[in-house]
């Protein structure tokens, strides 16, 4: 039998070896990339608004696998093992994301809209929160560790994908977990004919409960007559900065500080002391402080970018301009398809599913998610999906370039546990409107303080999810203690 010593250094030696010439790889992919990129620009300058989603796709992957960024690692690393590192390069990102975002809102660049409030932001967040524990990586998470070789994450991505889409296009034999009032006021909205709003779960949900909820950013709740107070006061500082020091505040007292002091041998700490703690706290990963610091910049930056180019084209949405260029199939019933603007995930992964899908003769367009609201064009021309591979090629592209590119295939047990537990993060984000991202760190970024709300069903979430995950664990080993 091989021993431990034995596999790692035979796993080192092919990562080794696939790492010397990995740097020519990426460079070599990222040369295909550039040279499509200027071949549509070629044949059509629009595709400009494409492309920008995928340039900037490949630059979160980079920061995200330089910085190893997961919010599954900062909230199972809080509650299994107390270490606070990566929940601090998290609030670090949100505030520099919401000084960036600010910047755009007042320039008139800004496509972020507020998500309705309602119970189902806390219940998303808590679903989404328990699964992200068992598949080891949150949304963007997975993306970035299947750019790394990690198979298991790769399965996670697909299973997110068609919970969605099934989720989403659930029968009529849901409709009787649906309260009468949902029926009543779907019914009242007077849908067109191709969509059976009465044919599913969801489509009640979202046309009888959502559409009757309202939701808004705090600049819209202060409205002091100027911008900049309003954006900068309001949606910065009172609806992202002050929590995130508040939470940095509460990761140090209850979570560094012990070790700190212990470490440091201070028995009667100054106020010195304390602050010198705080920042050895922020700065214990530098990897993950700047993996946040380019990731809030850069998600500002992008907001940007397609907000002008919308300005440059006199679009509301990218499905205008693909009908223009003459690929209209895939739009929904409004000539749409999903255009955040902005960093987003998963509901281009439930496209992705739903293509499939019909690909296999099912109809997915006769629902409100698909059929009037996102569409499902070709993956080729969808930006926000080719997005989510730019992650995947970013992080893979870093990962070659630092020699930790490798081919991990899960065992039976972690491919049980991500292809379930990616069917809870897909519901979840369905259910709460998005994932950690487009629901949490987009959200509050942008002054919207449901974003705060599926963090709490997130934190509860993946605390229910450690507890599970730990009970598992011993129930294994007193299994394996009792074969022995």
């Amino acid at each position: 039998m091989m021993s431990a010593n034995t596999a790692s250094s035979r796993g080192s030696g092919q990562m080794s070896l696939f790492g010397h010439r990995g740097g020519h790889i990426a460079l070599g992919l990222t040369a295909i990339v550039a040279l499509i990129s200027v071949i549509l620009l070629m044949q059509d300058m629009r595709w400009v608004y494409l492309l920008v989603y995928v340039w900037f796709g490949i630059i979160y992957g980079l920061f995200l696998q330089y910085g190893r960024f997961c919010m599954a690692s900062a909230i199972r690393d809080l509650f299994a093992v107390e270490v606070p590192r990566m929940a601090v390069g998290v609030m670090i990102a949100t505030g520099l994301f919401s000084l960036i975002a600010g910047l755009v809102t007042v320039g008139g660049y800004s496509t972020f809209h507020p998500h309705p409030l309602g119970w189902h932001i806390l219940f998303g967040g808590l679903i989404f929160g328990f699964g992200i524990i068992f598949t080891g990586g949150c949304a963007s998470g997975s993306l970035y560790k299947a750019g790394e070789g990690n198979m298991s994450s790769m399965l996670v991505l697909v299973s997110i994908s068609f919970s969605q889409a099934l989720f989403a296009d659930l029968g009529s034999w849901s409709n009787t977990f649906a309260p009468d009032s949902w029926t009543e006021s779907a019914l009242e909205k007077g849908m067109p004919d191709v969509l059976t709003v009465t044919d599913g779960w969801f489509d009640l949900f979202t046309a009888g409960y959502i559409w009757d909820l309202s939701g808004g950013t705090v600049a819209q709740a202060l409205e002091t007559g100027s911008d900049w107070i309003d954006v900068f006061i309001g949606n910065a500082l009172i609806g992202a900065i002050i929590p995130s020091i508040l939470i940095l505040l509460i990761l140090y007292v209850r979570v560094y500080r012990k070790g700190y002091m212990r470490r440091n041998k201070l028995l009667e700490p100054t106020m010195n002391d304390e602050l010198r703690g705080l920042w050895g706290m922020m700065t214990a990963s530098k990897n993950t402080a700047l993996a946040g610091l380019g990731l809030g910049v850069f998600a500002g930056l992008h907001m940007w970018a397609t907000g002008a180019l919308r300005e440059h084209y006199n679009i509301f949405n990218f499905g205008e301009l693909l009908d223009s260029m003459g690929y209209s199939e895939g739009l929904s019933i409004q000539m749409t398809v999903f255009d955040p603007g902005y960093w987003y995930i998963t509901t281009q992964e439930a496209q992705l599913g739903a293509w499939v899908m019909e690909k296999m003769g099912m109809d997915m367009m006769d629902n409100i998610f698909f059929g009037l609201m996102n569409g499902i064009p070709n993956p080729l021309i969808n930006a926000p999906l080719l997005m989510s591979l730019g992650i995947i090629f970013g992080a893979a592209f870093l990962a070659l370039v630092r020699r930790e590119f490798k081919w991990k295939v899960p065992n039976a047990e972690s491919a049980t546990f991500a292809l379930l537990g990616g069917a809870l993060m897909g519901i979840g984000a369905r259910l709460g409107m998005g994932c950690n991202v487009g629901a949490f760190f987009a959200a509050v970024t942008n002054g919207d303080l449901t974003g705060w709300i599926f963090l709490i069903g997130m934190l509860v979430g993946g605390y229910a999810g450690v507890v599970a995950f730990n009970r598992w664990m011993e129930w294994r080993a007193a299994g394996d203690e009792f074969d022995i």
